[in-house]
């Protein structure tokens, strides 16, 4: 009997106990890396006046962390397909933790900096690794609720960690946050080595023994490079209003200190509610469909966003809210689609070149709003709206983009499923 291929086919699988696990732990890592990066830009005020730098300074230490990680996995690429997944995600969790160490006791800028790129040499790689296991563990028709649950790591990093990283930062200094997220990481650290199981069936295909040979291959072919400037791009459009968001608040839309948490942890419920409906509409609807919309969304709310002047919190809460559920319902669906392109022998050099570029791309969008974006000697921010007017060209160039990559995997599954018949 025909199964159904691509899109239409039914997204009605279950999920194992063991797999269950997996995702929780996946989540949780997701959490503690982009809760790692996502500080930075709520700390952002607080580094800038403490640490007496300009922001063309702050946007510096942002963007290290991105070329430190984009420079690793591309490193990490020609091995990836080598080892068990699980004893690479070992690996490059210890270097993260370490890394964020640096950070919780770095008593200048110079060695804050330093401590970025350590931090940022190893977390980089960890969402490659994370979205190669979940490819390895879970169907195409099942990734799209996947995601959803472990995208939800953004939206819990502002719920949990940025407003308690706010107060504790207000209250105890801005090193703290970076060691709480040092004392969370260990313990779930001892989680992974006890309930993931190793991740090695990729073990199995056949691999160039040169490294650097596969990383060249895996580079090299078309498809794949499609999908590489697609997540370049993407991450171009979601990375450049993010350094400086909370200082345009604070300076621009005249917002408290002690209101950002509200912010911040209004947009994470609103999003953590949003991103399993999401994911399972990805399932059911369509990916690109539900890419599209997501899109829409965000570049509709971006505009009002970075056009805002002094306004009540009420509506700040309100559109920054609409804005994070718009751009985490694009990078859900695109993730899994992502996630389908590479063949199982290339799927780890694929998610680390893949989640390099990404990590470069946010560090040239952090470069980027970091020249564009001028602060006057009363602290008020100039140029922010430029910064979402090129986002919003952005994410028009990458729906485009998205929608041959959403054709190459319909095809792809097409074929396998009449393989199969």
């Amino acid at each position: 009997m025909e199964k159904k291929s691509g899109e239409q086919s039914p997204a009605n699988q279950g999920f194992t106990k063991y797999q269950v696990t997996v995702i929780a732990l996946l989540a949780i890592v997701q959490f503690t890396v982009i809760l790692d990066f996502m500080v930075m830009s709520p700390l952002g005020d607080i580094l800038m006046k403490s640490l007496k730098i300009v922001p063309k300074q702050f946007g510096l230490v942002v963007s290290v962390y991105a070329f430190s990680a984009g420079v690793s996995g591309l490193l990490a690429a020609g091995f990836a397909d080598k080892y068990d997944r699980k004893n690479l995600l070992l690996f490059f969790y210890t270097g993260f933790v370490l890394g964020t160490l640096l950070c919780g006791i770095a008593p200048n800028y110079h060695m804050l900096l330093f401590a970025r790129l350590i931090t940022g040499l190893f977390g980089g790689v960890m969402s490659s690794v994370s979205m190669a296991i979940v490819a390895d563990l879970f169907s195409i028709h099942q990734r799209g609720r996947v995601m959803g649950f472990i995208q939800m790591s953004f939206a819990g990093s502002q719920v949990l960690g940025i407003p308690i990283g706010l107060f504790f930062a207000t209250k105890f200094g801005w090193h703290f946050p970076f060691l709480m997220i040092v004392a969370i990481s260990l313990v779930l650290g001892l989680a992974i080595v006890k309930l993931l199981k190793p991740v090695n069936k990729h073990l199995l295909e056949k691999h160039t023994s040169n490294a650097f040979l596969h990383l060249k291959t895996t580079i090299s072919r078309k498809d794949y490079l499609k999908a590489f400037l697609t997540t370049g791009l993407l991450s171009i459009g979601g990375f450049l209003l993010m350094p400086f968001g909370t200082a345009y608040l604070v300076n621009n839309v005249r917002i408290l200190q002690t209101e950002l948490p509200v912010i911040y942890m209004v947009g994470g419920i609103c999003t953590m509610i949003v991103l399993p409906i999401i994911g399972k509409m990805s399932d059911k609807i369509g990916k690109y469909k539900i890419f599209v919309g997501g899109s829409v969304l965000a570049m509709i709310t971006i505009i009002i966003f970075t056009n805002l002047q002094e306004s009540p919190l009420w509506l700040v809460v309100l559109i920054n809210s609409l804005m994070l559920v718009g751009i985490m319902s694009r990078m859900v669906p695109s993730t899994a689609l992502m996630s389908a392109m590479p063949e199982l022998k290339d799927r780890g050099a694929f998610m680390s070149i893949n989640s390099s570029l990404q990590q470069i791309a946010g560090g040239i969008a952090s470069v980027i709003a970091g020249l564009i974006v001028v602060q006057e000697d009363g602290g008020k921010l100039l140029h922010y709206n430029i910064l979402g007017y090129i986002g919003i060209f952005v994410m028009i160039i990458c729906a485009i983009l998205m929608y041959f990559i959403n054709k190459h995997v319909a095809m792809k599954l097409k074929e396998k499923d009449l393989m199969a018949v």
